[in-house]
């Protein structure tokens, strides 16, 4: 355990894991049934198109685009069936040329010249084809200049044969150079996590390459599968809710070379932000998860999907580190990749939190004519000088809180109808003001004793060591001038 607090670090305690030591979460206590998919873990869409009507002639009008779609199968059986379509026909269409010019029945006929010599059944007009289609020519059959229709026929084998070679064997260039088995080494964790992060409940889960080779530009989205009705009561059974993974910061832009922990923060913009561990229970919604980028070696785009249901997605885990620091390199343990570990999540989801907090720490709001709060908010003047400790030095001594004590601070205030009123006075004539039985024809006699007299004895009850450094009751006379001009500006 304590080596395990070392790896993770002290702040996230180990609750339980798995028996095996894999780390898996043990399964739950009431399996659901199958969960039917939209997105299966292998990234196959399970969707079917069905009742197409006429519109299946769409797929013949991008002839080349339907082979390259479907399966290995039908590709090389159309491959296959197509070539020898073409050649038995071909071969056909010299059968009957030699079979019109009788040159079947003359064939051995040394004073005869034939159309093609040596053809004197369909066999050999078929290898005279496949010679002259491959190119290969033995040199013992052979178009004669007796043979104008034979020419004719030559020219349109050869433009045919390189359309088939061209359509044909693109179409399997291209199905072999998909860039789709190369999703095969793009890894995502079996499951996705819901912890704390940064203070902040976040939903996560792993994406991993196990080439060496990059992927270039790879960029990640999710999304949010959930049926729901709307106020109009119309039924969307496949609702899509993009889940925010980083578009906003850049994070979704990712460096794909060692397995990276994918991040949605789940705030008040967050489709989770009423989900707690208990609704989790009840609700029913598929996290669809696409990874794109391109590929190194081709340079052609790749895209690895996958998903989550509500049944994959744990509640107060997280992934176990697979990254340590070798002698010159970092090593990656892929056999870490999928396990989980528990750690302490409060079960409440992001709006409940918020809830709670807003009623354990009401804000204080001072009311005129309260009594009760009129002596709160005096009581208030305690934090004063902790808050005047946060300012800037400059500032402190501008306000002048950097010297006097809490004592002054309880003296200069005692209501605060009138400082509401004279916020616009300087702070002292507030303060002054706010004693009762002081009116305006009196303010400014007693701001002339407050600079003079007053000033004196607010200073005798100073602390001892405050009382050394005003110098003895003459605080102004020991100050430098520029100071000294700051102070009476403040009190004017």
């Amino acid at each position: 355990m304590s080596a395990l607090r070392r790896k993770l670090g002290d702040e996230y305690q180990v609750v339980s894991t798995s028996a095996s030591g894999a780390g898996l979460p043990p399964p739950r206590a009431a399996p659901r049934g199958k969960r039917q998919r939209f997105v299966d873990k292998n990234g196959r869409c399970n969707v079917q198109h069905g009742n197409l009507g006429g519109e299946t002639s769409r797929y013949l009008s991008d002839l080349f685009t339907t082979l390259v779609d479907l399966k290995w199968r039908w590709n090389l059986f159309i491959f296959i069936l197509t070539y020898t379509v073409a050649w038995l026909f071909m071969a056909s269409m010299w059968w009957v040329i030699a079979y019109m010019r009788g040159d079947l029945n003359k064939a051995h006929d040394d004073s005869y010249t034939p159309c093609v010599a040596n053809v004197y059944n369909f066999p050999s007009a078929f290898l005279f084809f496949i010679e002259t289609e491959a190119t290969i020519g033995y040199g013992y059959r052979y178009i004669t200049d007796k043979c104008p229709e034979g020419i004719i026929l030559f020219l349109f084998q050869s433009i045919l044969g390189s359309i088939v070679d061209a359509f044909l064997i693109g179409c399997m260039f291209i199905k072999m150079s998909q860039p789709k088995k190369r999703a095969e080494t793009l890894m995502f964790s079996e499951h996705a996590a819901i912890s704390m992060r940064d203070g902040k409940l976040t939903l996560m889960f792993r994406v991993g390459n196990l080439r060496n080779s990059h992927m270039v530009s790879a960029q990640i989205r999710c999304k949010l599968l959930k049926s729901r009705q709307t106020p109009e009561g119309e039924f969307l059974p496949l609702d899509q809710l993009e889940l925010d993974v980083g578009f906003s910061t850049g994070a979704d832009q990712l460096f794909l070379v060692s397995p990276l922990t994918i991040c949605h923060v789940i705030d008040s913009k967050s489709p989770f932000y009423e989900l707690s561990q208990r609704s989790m229970q009840t609700e029913q919604f598929e996290i669809v998860v696409i990874l794109e980028g391109i590929v190194e070696t081709t340079g052609m785009t790749c895209q690895a999907r996958t998903s989550y249901t509500e049944d994959e997605v744990l509640w107060g885990h997280r992934f176990f580190p697979v990254i340590s620091l070798e002698e010159g390199f970092f090593k990656v343990d892929y056999s870490q990749f999928h396990a989980t570990f528990e750690v302490p999540t409060p079960p409440y989801s992001v709006k409940e939190q918020e809830e709670m907090l807003l009623m354990s720490s009401p804000l204080i709001a001072p009311a005129v004519g309260n009594s009760k709060e009129r002596n709160s908010s005096v009581e208030c003047l305690d934090g004063l000088d902790e808050v005047g400790t946060k300012l800037p030095s400059k500032l402190q001594k501008i306000t002048g809180r950097e010297d006097f004590p809490k004592k002054l601070l309880r003296m200069s205030s005692t209501t605060s109808e009138k400082a509401y009123s004279m916020g616009d006075l300087p702070m002292k004539l507030q303060r002054i003001s706010s004693v009762p039985g002081n009116s305006e024809e009196k303010l400014g006699a007693k701001t002339t004793k407050m600079m003079s007299d007053p000033m004196s004895q607010s200073v005798a009850e100073l602390p001892p060591k405050l009382q050394k450094l005003s110098g003895g009751g003459r605080m102004e006379g020991n100050l430098p001038p520029k100071l000294r001009k700051m102070n009476s500006d403040r009190f004017t």
